[in-house]
Order: C-alpha cells, then structure tokens, then sequence
C-alpha cells in the first residue's frame, strides 16, 4: 500500500512540477516581452486573420444573458441511424447484429455558470440522456454513435455531468480576446497565464481537442473520429470523472496535465475514490502553428498512463489454454494494480479560410485491457471539415473522415479464441483492420435548429474479416436554446 500511495504522489507531483516549472519560467520573462507582445499584437492579428478558418458560433433560440458574469444555454441532441441486413458468418454476444437495426439516441443538456470575478469561476451542467443504441452500442470499437448510453441500465434520471472549479492566474499584463463558452465564461484572458480546474468534467474537454474533429452536435458521430480511439482516458460509463487539471498558455503553445479517477471496472460507472489504487496522469503539449507558412494551424502530443484493476490479454489467455476458465476471461483475476500508457498526435490545418485538414495517430501498450474509452490499440484518421461561409451559408458545416483502427496480436489471440471485451466479440475472429468512412452536412434550418444527414461506411466491424462491411445512414436535429 504504501508503495502504491508513493508512486500516485511521484506521477502527480511530475506533472504538476513540469507544469509549474513552465509557468515559472513563463512569469519571470513577462516583464521583459509585455512591451513587444503589445506592439506585435496588431500585426500578427492582421497576418494570421486572412486564414483562420471562419467558424462563427452557433446561432441560438434565445438571445444570451446581457451580464456576462453568469452563463445559462441548453441543448438538445438527437440522432436517429439505422443499417440494413449485412453478411456474417457467425456472431457472438458482444457482436453487432446482422439483421435489420434502427434506433435513436438524445443527450439533453443544461449549462450553466458564475464568474466570481476576473479570474475565477463556477461551471455546472446537467445532462439528461437516453435513447437507444445499435446493438446497444456493442460490435465495433469504432462506434457510429459518440452520444448513446453504453449501459442500458444506467438511470434515465438527469445527473450532474460537469461541476468545475475554474481559475487563472494570470502570467503577464497584456491580454487576449476570448470567445465565451460554458467552459469559460470570461471575456478576455491574459496571454500568458496557468489555469487551473478541479471537479468533474471530461478530460477530452481540454485534451486531444479538434476544431473541425471533436463534436457530435455539429460534426462527426463515430468515437474513433471524433476522439483518438486509442486515448483510453479516464471516464465513468457516461464518459466524465473527477479529477484536477493544470493548463499553462503562452503565444503559440500550451502545456497541460490532468489527474483523474478511473473506474473500478471496465466501462463501470462508478469510479474509484481511492487514488492510489487506481488513477490516471495525462499530458499534452499544443503548438499552435501550422504546417503551411501563412496558414494557421496546431499540432497537439498527448501521453497518458492509467492504473487500474485492468486483466492482461496473454495471462487471461493462459488461464484458458490450462483449462482453469471455459472462455477467456479478462476480468478472472483479484483486485490488481496493473498500468497501461500511451501516446497521440493530433494536427490540424487550415487549407484555406473555409476548409481544414484534420489528422490524429494513435497507439498504446495493447498487452492490457481496454478499459474505458474504447477497443483500440493504435490508430490513423484524417479528414476535411468545410465552413458553409464559402457557399453563404455561415452556420453550415460538412466534412469527410477516414480512421483505420486495430488492436496488437495479444488483444487479437484473446478474441479469436472466444474471448470477450467490454464492447466487442464475436466468439471468434479473422483478423483486419477496422476501415471506417463517414461523412455528413449539418444545415442551420432556423434560429438554433440544425438538421445533419449523414453516412458511415464500415469495413470489418470488430476487427472481423468474416463479418461486414456494414453501412450505416444518419440523421440528427440538433437544437441550440
């Protein structure tokens, strides 16, 4: 046990010393470069505003509150996706359904916030969702549908998703614009500055973000487009923890560090309140510049490790050759502290004011079990996200993706030999990659109403040679009060 506690302290004070060190370094040099970041502002603004992308922000129903120290919207997300009857030579529990399926998934959700005063502020939001899932949300580790409720015993009654403790300390005198949300209610913020938040929240809140990449209200719908599928990050059933993050901002780069909880078993909803036996540390560095002179742009490196009561694929597969389990079973094994560690990239550029270019990779250490995101190992997507302007339609979006996931030859013996995880098996497997293609237009109709067709071509659902390819038609009303 001790040990336990010391390696927990060690990873935290890791991160939080890196993050301190930056920021230190950061404080000490504000005095000397106040003066040329204020003269630079007006030409870099000028320089990069011809090519940044324009993304307005969603129209809504109701007109915001006028005092801007306190924040309340809401959301309504539906989408409805259905796919007809497609070949498979067998199926397994966890497999998606062969047959004819459709089905309609809805998050409700509540924002709300204060701003204390300039640097800190309390956020609260209350999600309601519901619904249902295709297969219900098993079958493919890449799923169709980012909103549904991966366990359908879950409570339909409305829970708090987001409740933060928000502050910045501020690292230099000049200050930037910000563009409000209900992750930061402030109107301005200094450039260089340590912000620092501690709750419940998402952690792809803040990490492996991407403009034209990361939201199911207005872009894609699959996880693995939508995330990186190999960030196993930590989160409950419904996707949130509890933990503190720590977020240094300069000019052109960031550097963040989160510590969470994980939960106590794979997909659980409860988490584990005693960190030091399980517990999650994530890094991410952010550049912002793009690969193209001229054009705007960021590249983000993440690095995350977990501890968890998580099964190893080889020794659950041993225990089943010896005789000692019927199936393999990654879950037969005491309560364990085992780690498992990974890395992203994820980059984005702009090719003109009104299209983007968007690309993640992926890889973790695969010999461990997939315990919270999803089932992948490693991973490569890339795509283009479209902004309506160019055809004056301001509020239009549309976009085009492809990510190839797989899993390593540990995680694929375990499968093949009958073995089940949290959201695939088929009782057997032929091995390949799985090959999505998804697509989609969302049209602002009127005033916070947005409808969004959609389609995703799948090839070997769940890693599986021997089943698919599968298409699966969208269609989401999102509504912005």
């Amino acid at each position: 046990m001790r040990d336990r506690i010391v390696q927990f302290g060690s990873c935290v004070a890791v991160g939080l010393l890196l993050v301190a060190l930056i920021a230190l370094m950061g404080w000490s040099s504000a005095a000397c470069a106040q003066a040329a970041n204020v003269e630079q502002k007006g030409d870099e603004s000028s320089a990069k505003s011809a090519e940044t992308p324009r993304d307005d922000p969603p129209e809504r129903m109701f007109p915001t509150l006028r005092d801007s120290r306190f924040w309340l919207s809401g959301q309504a997300n539906f989408i409805f996706q259905t796919h007809p009857p497609f070949d498979a030579k067998y199926s397994g529990k966890n497999s998606l359904s062969p047959r004819y399926e459709k089905a309609t998934s809805r998050v409700l959700t509540l924002y709300t916030g204060w701003r204390l005063n300039d640097s800190t502020e309390l956020l609260l939001d209350v999600e309601e969702a519901g619904g249902a899932a295709l297969s219900t949300g098993l079958g493919l580790a890449g799923f169709t549908n980012l909103d549904i409720v991966r366990n359908p015993l879950l409570s339909k009654a409305p829970y708090i998703a987001r409740g933060m403790f928000h502050t910045v300390i501020a690292l230099s005198g000049d200050k930037v614009e910000n563009e409000r949300s209900p992750l930061s209610l402030f109107d301005e913020l200094p450039r260089r500055r340590l912000e620092i938040r501690f709750g419940k929240f998402s952690m792809v809140d803040f990490f492996d973000v991407n403009p034209v990449g990361s939201d199911t209200h207005f872009q894609f719908t699959n996880w693995t487009i939508d995330n990186n599928g190999a960030y196993d990050y930590a989160a409950d059933t419904r996707g949130y923890t509890v933990g503190a993050t720590a977020d240094f901002e300069d000019r052109d780069w960031g550097i963040r560090f989160a510590e969470a909880l994980m939960p106590k078993v794979a997909n659980g909803p409860d988490l584990v309140w005693q960190p030091w036996k399980a517990h999650a540390e994530n890094f991410e560095f952010e550049l912002r510049r793009g690969l193209i002179a001229h054009k705007s742009g960021a590249i983000r490196l993440l690095a995350y490790t977990n501890y968890a009561n998580m099964g190893i694929y080889r020794e659950a597969l041993a225990r089943f050759i010896e005789g000692i389990d019927l199936i393999p079973d990654i879950t037969a094994h005491p309560w364990r502290t085992t780690r498992k560690y990974g890395f992203g990239m994820n980059v984005e550029q702009s090719l003109t004011p009104y299209v983007t270019a968007f690309g993640r990779w992926g890889w973790d250490n695969g010999k461990t079990e997939s315990f919270a995101y999803t089932e992948v190992d490693e991973t490569f997507q890339g795509g283009l996200g479209f902004y309506g302007a160019k055809w004056s339609r301001k509020q239009d979006r549309a976009g085009i993706a492809f990510v190839t996931n797989g899993i390593k030859k540990d995680h694929q013996n375990y499968l093949a030999h009958g073995g089940y995880g949290f959201l695939i098996g088929d009782g057997a497997l032929t091995y390949g990659r799985e090959n999505i293609l998804e697509s989609y237009y969302t049209a602002h109709v009127w005033r916070g109403i947005y409808l969004a067709p959609g389609v995703q071509y799948i090839v070997n659902p769940g890693y599986n040679r021997d089943r698919g390819p599968v298409v699966v038609p969208s269609f989401r009303l999102h509504l912005e009060f």
